[in-house]
């Protein structure tokens, strides 16, 4: 046990020997620490930090005394301790543990981040102004970025006979866009079974279906002209603005990380609130990484070519308004992905929390 509080001493330090490798027993380093050692997951992850940074004080305090939110196994003792345990989770050695097993414990404390920079003042949006009347729909990253951008120049959404504008790109994007924007609102599963479950169902989900998001509209009552827009360059004149940025995408591994810290931000706050953190703090810190949406793995591609086709003649034949080419849905596969670490973005959170300041 002298072993392991001095190991633990090592790591609050900054230190970065694992734990198989370390073998010191200082008394000095060892003594005042406390009546139960930090779990395995707690400790490996200090480890990582240190090798990643050097996180501060409050930090290390935070990480040693952290729990694991969420599914999965408790806090893990340190294997060579004692006897082997005939009850409970077999000890471990820290470096052996899965990444999911660390982040368990990473986007606990950036949730409780969050929470804390959720306190900060609101944006401040611009008076009301003489506006087209218009909606946003379809592709729900794109329509939900750009409405929230035209809600802070005093733009907001809605009135009779408004315009709905459905928004649409290629069916990989839309895919992907679909999945992104669950992970930084109220989750769901993961990249690859969210495609599997519409692989499954042999439908694109009903946000990116663009005729039946069409059709749904055009049976409200007092709406207005509805149509497709394809063409992103066009939709500052369809919406009475000069112009409008485009909405950046954000990596798969940040999605996946957004995904994580709302499951341990769904113990801490309520779903419109976890959404609300997500999306006005997490999302701005995790658009500035290289981007790179979540690629269509090629057991799924047949289909999702399939569904695009038929997506665009279905379109064709309905006759709605389309402003862009229909080809413009048919997908254009690319092998290009950001292969980054779930932890390693994790981490750099830590090491730079968010502060309330990200809020645009």
């Amino acid at each position: 046990m002298r072993r392991a509080w001095a190991w633990v001493a090592h790591l609050r330090g900054g230190g970065t020997t694992p734990w198989a490798a370390w073998s010191s027993t200082d008394g000095s380093s060892a003594s005042g620490q406390g009546r139960f050692l930090p779990g395995a997951q707690q400790l490996e992850l200090l480890r990582r930090l240190n090798l990643a940074g050097s996180p501060d004080p409050r930090l290390v305090d935070r990480v040693v005394s952290a729990s694991a939110p969420g599914r999965g196994r408790p806090d893990l003792e340190l294997v060579g301790l004692d006897a082997v345990r005939r009850f409970g989770p077999p000890a471990v050695d820290p470096a052996d543990l899965s990444e999911d097993e660390l982040l368990r414990v990473a986007t606990g404390l950036i949730a409780e981040d969050l929470v804390a920079a959720g306190t900060a003042a609101p944006p401040v949006h611009r008076l009301r102004r003489l506006r087209t009347r218009y909606e946003l729909a379809g592709d729900p990253w794109l329509a939900g970025a750009l409405t929230a951008r035209l809600v802070a120049d005093g733009r907001p959404p809605g009135g009779g006979g408004r315009a709905v504008h459905v928004l649409g790109a290629d069916l990989a994007t839309m895919l992907a866009h679909t999945w992104t924007a669950a992970a930084f609102a109220a989750g769901g599963p993961s990249w690859p079974d969210f495609l599997s479950r519409a692989h499954a169902r042999r439908r694109v989900p009903r946000r990116v279906d663009l005729v039946g998001v069409v059709e749904r509209y055009r049976a409200r009552p007092h709406t207005g002209r509805v149509g497709v827009v394809l063409d992103l360059d066009a939709l500052p004149r369809l919406v009475g603005v000069r112009g409008l940025d485009p909405v950046p995408d954000v990596s798969a591994p940040a999605a996946e990380l957004a995904r994580q810290t709302g499951a341990a931000l769904s113990l801490l706050v309520l779903p419109d609130r976890q959404a609300e953190l997500l999306g006005t703090l997490l999302r701005p810190r995790l658009a500035t990484v290289a981007a790179a949406l979540p690629v269509v793995p090629p057991e799924h591609r047949d289909w999702v070519e399939d569904a695009a086709a038929r997506l665009r003649e279905r379109l064709l034949r309905a006759g709605y308004p389309v402003v862009g080419d229909l080809d413009r849905l048919l997908p254009r596969w690319s092998e290009s992905s950001d292969d980054r670490a779930v932890l390693e973005l994790a981490m750099e959170l830590l090491l730079r929390p968010v502060t309330g300041k990200e809020v645009p």
